[in-house]
């Protein structure tokens, strides 16, 4: 069988760019564009720092999660931190493990599921692999805000649940171990 060449002519076209936008003249051009291009309009909006973050206090359960958290610790409890495959996902499940084990929890791994073969977040089945290992407590990274099923998976196996994730719920936040 000949393979047949489909011939098909793509237009590239420029967006239009507001190119007024008050970015700094020494960014490079492409970098111009593209924040212009997503709706950036000074540098201001560029700035990411710790002064820019809500006090720890308004996030919400984080004074359950950390009583949560201490008493696992204390307890020597088996964690399990449940994070994903992206660059976000992998270092904040690293910078997890790494944090807890240096505030003393000793009894920690963590698992980062195949988001093609157990979806994304904390399915129920990523909670039947964090219970085969031995969970006693699941501690989301970078996932679970929508994870409905799988928390109520996790409860039903009497396993408490802490979500952290920065993501944004698609109706309603999850109830976490954190949240009750």
């Amino acid at each position: 069988m000949a393979a047949t060449a489909i011939k098909q002519q793509i237009q590239l076209r420029r967006r239009e760019v507001d190119e007024t936008a008050d970015l700094p003249a020494e960014l490079p051009p492409l970098l111009r564009r593209l924040y212009a291009s997503r709706g950036v309009r000074s540098a201001q909006e560029l700035e990411r720092s710790v002064k820019g973050m809500l006090p720890w206090q308004q996030l919400s359960g984080v004074e359950k999660a950390v009583e949560i958290l201490y008493n696992a610790f204390r307890e020597g409890t088996r964690i399990i931190v449940v994070g994903d495959f992206d660059a976000d996902g992998a270092t904040s499940t690293a910078l997890s493990v790494l944090a807890m084990r240096s505030l003393g929890c000793s009894n920690i791994d963590y698992l980062v599921p195949n988001r093609f073969e157990d979806g994304y977040g904390l399915s129920p089945e990523v909670v039947d692999q964090a219970h085969a290992r031995g969970a006693q407590l699941i501690v989301t990274v970078d996932n679970g805000i929508s994870s409905h099923a799988g928390v109520e998976h996790a409860r039903s196996l009497g396993i408490p649940v802490i979500v952290t994730d920065h993501h944004l719920p698609a109706r309603h936040i999850t109830r976490s171990g954190s949240d009750h």
